[in-house]
């Protein structure tokens, strides 16, 4: 796959700068992760730790209750035992806080002696009684109670909730009586408190991750905008440039065509003239009939190559567009529509009275030979409409005719002339549209941008002709030697009769 050097460039910098922000984020959530953890189990070991004091406490104050009769009971016998354990039983089953806290009490077999929240288990053996964990609780239990006490966690039945839940007990033994005595709190609350603060650190780990990813966007769109933007300047930089290259390279071969037909018409064509004159008056003097046709043979001839050689000059370079400027080319143009009597032919021409930019005058004239000839053509029009207008920033040309139409997207795509008009005016930077109906006629607009520097880089005004000059050429294009009038090819050069001049002429004195 071929990447342009501006994908390229793209790729450079929005690569970088997304997984820059995708490494940005996941540190971030990582330590937003471990933070939160440790955060947890901080709040977590400051609850159990006053959950444990509390059951010391609870403990403590039950042993404070039963001490008393413990004492009695081993002060020679004042008690009996069965008096003593029933009292102790009293005392451990009316001791209750909370919702769910009670104490229990269990032999050293693992009888259960006391369990209010309960009552259904006194009297039964839990020795292998095991939590979810696989955990022997009462034996654990009893184990850390004939240690001298301590702590135990497990999962028990939590009557408010009705649901196993996990708790903590603290125990310790009787020892005159051989059982075991403690107290639990369930860590419902402590799981809920650490389960809500882990859904606000979720949460806010989602909200940076979003936070991240909307700011990745936006930056990515912000990057993707003006590398557009820049390469659109660029694009458009280099198609002005391209532009004005084109200009320059259509102007300058103007020039050269310009300087090739003035050198074809007033070195060529004039030398041909002559010699025509001298082989006339050779012709004239000259006794024998059989020698006379050679000589008209080669006047022929020589005929043949003065219009050649005027209509190859005319066709590098009108003749008229330099001596009378674009105004009189085009009514010259049109007189010759005019002149033939099918066409009827309005016109309106606006034009400064300063010369335009070759390029343009050039364009503009092509144009409207090249629409003409289309007209004459293929369009079996009565009627053309010419409108010519200039300002200080376009040149619009507008050629209507009434005649047979056509499909302009046809024609534009297989057309040599459309497509001929169109790229002239578009190298020049210009605007070309065709508007046409079947049956409905045709109408070809084409507006042209007046570039003010490249106005000036030429000097579009020719050399004049002298009056001799003039004369000699309108001498020569209107009659040979004989005095018949000559016309050269498909086209009439517009200083080739006197009729035409003289309507061109009237045409600019308007």
């Amino acid at each position: 796959m071929n990447i342009t050097l501006k994908a390229k460039i793209l790729l450079l910098t929005v690569i970088p700068l997304i997984a820059l922000t995708l490494t940005i984020t996941w540190v971030t959530q990582r330590q937003a992760i471990s933070l939160s953890e440790q955060q947890q189990s901080i709040i977590k070991d400051s609850l159990m730790e006053g959950k444990r004091r509390a059951l010391r406490d609870y403990v403590n104050l039950a042993m404070t209750s039963i001490m008393p009769i413990l004492e009695e009971m081993e002060d020679n016998q004042k008690l009996p035992q069965h008096h003593a354990e029933f009292e102790i039983k009293r005392i451990l089953s009316s001791l209750t806080y909370g919702p769910d806290g009670y104490f229990f009490a269990y032999d050293r077999n693992g009888i259960n002696i006391v369990l209010p929240a309960q009552p259904d288990l006194v009297g039964q053996d839990l020795i292998n009684i095991q939590d979810p964990n696989d955990q022997f609780i009462i034996q654990d239990m009893l184990n850390i109670a004939h240690n001298g006490g301590g702590f135990y966690q497990y999962v028990w039945h939590q009557p408010s909730v009705d649901q196993q839940t996990n708790k903590l007990s603290y125990v310790l033994a009787i020892p005159q009586l051989g059982w075991m005595m403690g107290t639990g709190l369930y860590l419902d609350d402590i799981e809920a408190e650490v389960q809500q603060l882990e859904n606000k650190v979720d949460s806010n780990i989602r909200r940076t991750f979003v936070a991240a990813s909307l700011l990745l966007a936006i930056t990515l769109t912000l990057v993707v905008v003006v590398v557009i933007i820049i390469n659109i300047h660029a694009t458009h930089l280099a198609d002005d440039r391209l532009k004005e290259l084109a200009h320059r390279s259509e102007s300058f071969q103007i020039i050269q065509r310009r300087t090739f037909a003035r050198e074809l018409h007033d070195g060529i064509n004039q030398l041909l003239v002559s010699a025509k004159l001298h082989l006339g008056l050779v012709k004239r003097k000259w006794p024998e009939d059989l020698d006379k046709q050679h000589l008209n043979k080669t006047e022929e001839l020589l005929n043949l190559s003065i219009q050649e050689v005027r209509r190859v000059s005319h066709n590098l370079r009108p003749i008229l567009l330099d001596d009378l400027g674009l105004k009189s080319a085009i009514h010259g143009i049109l007189d010759g529509l005019e002149n033939q009597g099918q066409v009827a032919v309005k016109r309106k021409v606006k034009l400064p009275d300063s010369r335009l930019p070759d390029a343009i005058e050039m364009t503009v004239y092509r144009l409207i030979q090249e629409a003409i000839t289309n007209i004459q053509k293929h369009a079996d029009a009565t009627e053309v409409r010419v409108s010519v207008r200039s300002n200080d920033r376009f040149v619009t040309v507008v050629v209507e005719d009434n005649g047979d139409g056509f499909i302009p997207r046809e024609q534009l795509n297989s057309g040599i002339g459309m497509m001929n008009m169109r790229e002239r005016v578009e190298l020049l930077g210009g605007k070309f549209t065709v508007r046409s109906h079947y049956k409905q006629g045709t109408t070809v607009r084409a507006e042209l941008v007046l570039n003010p520097t490249t106005a000036q880089e030429l000097d579009p005004t020719p050399k004049d002709l002298t009056p001799q000059e003039l004369n000699f050429q309108a001498g020569f294009s209107e009659h040979d030697s004989q005095g018949q009038p000559t016309h050269g090819g498909d086209e009439v050069d517009p200083l080739s009769t006197s009729d035409q001049l003289t309507s061109t002429q009237r045409r600019e004195s308007e």
